[in-house]
């Protein structure tokens, strides 16, 4: 996607204290217009991410918009690395972590907007430091593993990169048990897998596979024919089993939800049940995700909104199944 340049990650190695700030020594609207630059970037880079805030209070939905940024950031600091070698990309990561960290005493780069409104969030809801760090982690994991052997190793995956995402939007949103973050990192799980099925084709040209290599093995789908983008019958079998797994995951997420205040509530339903109309898109494309993406169009998101106001009415805490009507048959 396009990218204005300050939000590309352009960090000078031996950053100096000199060039941070305290954010008491900033003017309000020097913040004010960095949050307005995480809504245009967050409306750019994430759709769905961004009609679901709409449905926060603004001072938590211009929140979410600075904690998406800085999981963007994150991300593209390995994604968006391009030519860089290894060893720059592990550099500037390390960087970025240490600016991470500077959040957390309170200063950062005046002439870094996304940074800004990140550690004007980090005082106002007092995040922590340990879900961040752990994105971090996350990231790192791509430059060190092309494979995943088994789900387990996957899951770790999935929580570092998405779940740390739940626990920080948690946070913003305030809860009343703190069970509710159990059913967060359940919804991190959840999305992550349903971004993880709609991109194995993109993913495999990338030279990253991360459906389990030993359920592979176990449906009789190899890495050649997946390179090859085959959707074969061992192929269909293998994406069912997937999917309904992820649905799993949203369904054991959604009861969280009534944890959450009430004016979050809507917000965090409508992100699930569009997120998961996804799985639903690939079903319908015949199981490619080699060449056909698998998105939701607007007037489904509209339809997902009145599905999701209804089911906060009539307390509904499961999603529909797919075309299989159980999750056992996929699994046989």
């Amino acid at each position: 996607m396009s990218r204005k340049p300050q939000d590309l990650i352009e960090i000078p190695s031996g950053a100096l204290a000199s060039e941070f700030s305290r954010l008491e020594d900033l003017e309000p609207d020097h913040i004010a217009q960095a949050y307005e630059h995480c809504r245009l970037v967050t409306r750019q880079g994430s759709k769905t991410f961004y009609f679901g805030a709409r449905f926060l209070p603004l001072e938590k939905r211009r929140a979410m918009w600075a904690v998406y940024n800085f999981c963007r950031l994150t991300d593209d600091l390995v994604d968006k690395a391009g030519d860089l070698a290894l060893p720059q990309i592990q550099a500037r990561l390390s960087e970025w972590e240490a600016e991470l960290l500077e959040s957390f005493e309170g200063r950062v780069r005046a002439s870094r907007p996304s940074m800004v409104a990140w550690l004007d969030t980090v005082r106002a809801y007092n995040l922590d430091a340990q879900a961040p760090l752990d994105l971090i982690k996350g990231v790192r994991m791509d430059l060190e593993k092309s494979r995943y052997a088994n789900f387990e190793e996957l899951h770790l995956y999935c929580y570092r990169v998405a779940s740390t995402v739940g626990l920080m939007a948690s946070q913003v949103m305030g809860y009343s048990d703190p069970r509710a973050l159990e059913y967060a990192v359940n919804l991190g799980v959840a999305m992550q897998l349903t971004n993880i099925l709609r991109d194995v084709g993109e993913d495999a040209q990338a030279g990253r596979i991360y459906l389990p290599q030993d359920e592979m093995a176990r449906f009789g789908y190899t890495e050649d024919a997946l390179l090859r983008g085959e959707v074969s019958p061992q192929f269909v079998r293998l994406m069912r089993f997937q999917i309904n797994r992820a649905r799993r995951y949203y369904n054991q997420a959604l009861p969280g939800i009534e944890y959450l205040p009430e004016d979050c509530r809507l917000s965090i339903s409508v992100a699930a049940r569009l997120y998961s109309r996804i799985l639903t898109k690939i079903e319908r494309n015949n199981y490619d995700v080699f060449t056909r993406r698998a998105f939701v169009p607007k007037s489904e998101k509209l339809l997902g909104l009145t599905r999701a106001w209804l089911g906060r009415k009539l307390g509904w805490h499961e999603l529909p199944s797919g075309p299989l009507g159980s999750y056992e048959e996929a699994d046989a």
